[in-house]
């Protein structure tokens, strides 16, 4: 029998219940790591500085997919827990057009300004080049994979957690394969531009198939209609996914700074090098996002149908199944630097030994960084999305620039690596604080 938003939610159900938004961002993770592989080994290094100077720009555009699905279904979760399934639908169907529509509005915005940006942020030469070509192309997919992050949100709200692994299982694949084609089987100067073509045909993939699933008739608590315009749900969607958006907004910014930082300190070897830890991180933060991914309707559910009792007992094991993952993460992170800093840079041993440096202080990042991003999506769950955006904020933003401007006047290169180990410590102890604060507000 399957696992309702209504359940009571012990350890074990908990678990198996979050486990596949788990699994999918640790595969959409996985699947970046393997093209971010194809182009370091096969297109060279280059093409990849060009990769990884370009991306933090793309994913810029991409947040708006992630503002209406964790703002969205905090909506339609919160919807259903008061009993009106007809509302959520509707509500569900506004988030899905309005998404599409801005996927397309932004990925004109961002043909006519990647060039400049990427001037903007150092590029020159022949990394230039790179990154317009690889911009350019994956920037094609941009309505779909802004679809791709909404509906990752959706599928579970929807009870089909396991529809939404799928998927991004099937993009995945598609992206490894056309890897795996293209950038090794085309001459050398069209490799980036294979590995551009198979990330976007990943994204494609992503945000047609639920697409269709969710027009034709399913078994989930969804399906694609008719609905009005209702500015003031989109309003309040904003405000509630303010926090994943400023989030991966700051990501990317902060993404960019770093970059700058990395080129005055290290040189384009820095860029290369962090690149690489971003690749890596981005598959253990995977575990806390899915996490968080995957209790958050449960949260708006019961929040919406006044069980704080259960609510209760969800933060409760959540904070608790938290310290243990981190802990877990931190030792796997200590043991693995090598091994993982091996698959991308191989090639040049003064740049692995800068990443396997770089990456076991950066690691001391993991047992703090559930927490942080626990607590934001908790906040957004409760349809708090003001309180979610400060600490999502503080945390990408202020916290990080912050540190990444000064601690590397301390310790230079050794400064960079900390920076993001001080921020996910200051935006715990923010995070904690908040849930103290509003405790008896939301009666948890």
């Amino acid at each position: 029998m399957s696992i309702q938003l209504s359940d009571h939610f012990t350890y074990k159900k908990l678990l198996k219940f979050t486990l596949p938004s788990i699994a999918m961002m640790i595969f959409t993770s996985i699947y970046g790591v393997v093209d971010g592989f194809f182009v370091s080994n096969f297109a060279g290094d280059i093409p990849f500085k060009a990769v990884n100077l370009i991306m933090p720009f793309l994913m810029i555009f991409g947040t708006v997919g992630f503002i209406f699905g964790t703002g969205g279904t905090a909506i339609v979760a919160n919807t259903l827990g008061e009993g009106d399934r007809e509302k959520a639908n509707r509500y569900f169907s506004l988030f899905v057009y309005v998404v599409f529509v801005l996927g397309i509005f932004f990925a004109a915005v961002g043909m006519i300004f990647l060039r400049p940006i990427a001037v903007m942020l150092g590029a020159e030469g022949a990394i230039l080049e790179n990154c317009v070509v690889y911009g350019r192309i994956v920037l094609c997919a941009l309505p779909f994979l802004v679809l791709q992050f909404l509906f990752q949100s959706f599928f579970v709200a929807a009870e089909k957690p396991r529809m939404g692994l799928f998927v991004i299982v099937a993009a995945g694949v598609t992206n490894m394969v056309l890897d795996a084609v293209l950038v090794t089987a085309l001459p050398q100067e069209y490799r980036l531009a294979g590995a551009a073509i198979a990330t976007a045909a990943s994204q494609f993939v992503g945000g047609f198939v639920p697409l269709v699933y969710f027009f034709r008739k399913n078994t989930s608590l969804f399906r694609l209609g008719k609905t009005r315009l209702d500015f003031r749900a989109l309003v309040k969607a904003c405000i509630n996914g303010s926090s994943e958006f400023m989030s991966n907004v700051s990501m990317s910014i902060v993404g960019m700074l770093y970059n700058v930082q990395l080129l005055k300190y290290a040189g384009e070897d820095g860029i290369a090098a962090y690149g690489v830890m971003m690749y890596v991180s981005f598959i253990f933060a995977a575990v806390f996002i899915g996490y968080s991914i995957g209790t958050a309707p449960v949260i708006s559910y019961h929040n919406g149908a006044g069980n704080h009792r259960e609510l209760k007992g969800i933060l409760k094991k959540s904070l608790i199944l938290l310290t243990f993952g981190s802990v877990l993460m931190l030792v796997a992170a200590e043991l693995l630097a090598r091994p993982l800093a091996l698959i991308f840079v191989s090639y040049s041993e003064s740049l692995m030994e800068m990443t396997v440096y770089g990456f076991r202080i950066f690691a001391f990042s993991f047992l703090f960084m559930g927490f942080a991003i626990f607590g934001s999506g908790f906040f957004t769950a409760l349809n708090d999305g003001l309180t979610s955006a400060l600490i999502s904020f503080l945390r990408s933003l202020v916290f990080q620039i912050g540190a990444v401007l000064l601690l590397p006047m301390i310790w230079e290169i050794e400064g960079v690596w900390i920076s993001v180990v001080v921020a996910d410590l200051m935006a715990v102890i923010l995070s904690f604080i908040f849930m103290a604060v509003k405790r008896k507000k939301y009666h948890y």
